[in-house]
């Protein structure tokens, strides 16, 4: 495991690299790490092909947890992500993200587009935060992860879902510091979003994919979709936007190629 620093406020970012070729970042989902990507087999598939870079954000894996919303801000986030490209003298690179990581990508090509060479967008949303994070788990989560903890959040968590969160999931989600994690959900709440003008302007070649059954991010998805020219989008039949990463088949059936 190897480490960045963040010249702007020192948060230590924990990362790895896998294979050889164009390099790729990939960027996690909420609460998960950078182990989702082997889980899914999404390393296996693109490492003979690319130098993937595996980081996690702050407040998640084995990056810095600090315990202030203010060390959250999108700026700090997309800050992390070229700290580590610049750990790794990696001038410009292919971005992937899921969800947390399909925004944080969006943020960082229309902040520092020269770093970027295409986008890969899953489950994503460029519109005003407020709300986005009780919409995926249910209302008030921020302030049962600050004053009941990891398992009190997923257990409200599958009342709102009717269904158990996968073991998986599930053990992911346990390893977190549910401070950090409310922090760090606290500040998300108030970020602004991407404003359309700003998605006109890319140039990227950008692939987005969503569940079909994804209420919170399929409208989003398919915004973002209409507004980045030329960009193009995969619907995953089935999946919601818990499931849908786990459907890697389909997805790198398109996203492979996308990237060669």
């Amino acid at each position: 495991m190897d480490r960045a620093i963040n010249p702007v406020d020192s948060v230590s970012i924990s990362y790895r690299t896998v294979g050889d070729g164009p390099p790729v970042v990939m960027l996690h989902a909420t609460a998960l790490s950078q182990a989702m990507w082997r889980a899914f087999g999404y390393v296996a598939e693109l490492r003979d092909s690319h130098r993937l870079v595996l980081m996690d954000f702050r407040g998640h894996g084995r990056s810095g947890k600090p315990h202030s919303s203010s060390a959250y801000g999108m700026e700090l986030l997309v800050g992390d992500v070229l700290a580590v490209l610049d750990e790794e003298r990696i001038d410009r690179a292919d971005v992937f993200g899921y969800s947390l990581g399909s925004r944080v990508a969006l943020s960082m090509a229309t902040s520092a587009p020269d770093r970027v060479r295409r986008l890969v967008l899953g489950g994503t949303s460029s519109r005003v935060q407020a709300g986005a994070f009780d919409a995926l788990f249910f209302p008030g989560c921020a302030a049962v992860l600050a004053e009941s903890g990891m398992d009190a959040f997923i257990d409200r968590w599958e009342q709102r879902r009717g269904t158990p969160v996968d073991p998986a999931t599930r053990m992911a989600f346990s390893v977190n510091d549910a401070t950090a994690l409310a922090a760090y959900m606290r500040e998300l709440d108030r970020d602004p979003g991407v404003p359309d003008s700003a998605l006109a302007t890319l140039v990227h070649p950008t692939l987005a994919f969503v569940g079909s059954d994804d209420d919170t991010r399929l409208a989003d998805t398919e915004h973002v979709v209409e507004t980045i020219p030329d960009a193009r989008m995969l619907v995953v039949p089935g999946r919601d936007h818990a499931t849908t990463p786990a459907a890697s088949e389909e997805i790198l059936a398109e996203v492979a190629p996308f990237l060669t």
